[in-house]
């Protein structure tokens, strides 16, 4: 099986690293999926203080993405954004295995 990876774009990357300046500590950020919502599977997003040795990982404009394997077959080709839009802002995940998500954009499913 070919693994692509896990990337971010610059201004995502510039946002993470900011903030774990601001937070002091920190190693990168760690990525994931759970069981939820109408659609099947939501996405996790945390700041990680530690690498575990089962977790893959993946550098983007210098910033650690870490990742367990089984989160990786649903993100796989992942582009992790940082945008803006009005008032609101956050993460965005542009993901290219999702088939149809949630009307609301809590969930999905590969």
């Amino acid at each position: 099986m070919l693994i692509m990876a896990i990337t971010m774009t610059e201004q995502a990357a510039k946002h993470v690293s900011n903030f774990l300046a601001k937070r002091g500590k920190g190693v990168g950020l760690r990525l994931g999926v759970r069981t939820s919502g109408c659609s099947g599977m939501a996405y996790t997003l945390e700041f990680a203080d530690e690498i575990s040795a089962d977790d893959l990982q993946f550098e983007s404009h210098g910033v650690k993405v870490l990742i367990d394997a089984k989160s990786l077959a649903y993100l796989d080709g992942t582009e992790l954004d940082y945008t803006r839009e009005g008032l609101n802002e956050g993460f965005k995940f542009n993901n290219p295995n999702v088939k149809n998500a949630c009307g609301c954009g809590e969930s999905f499913n590969v």
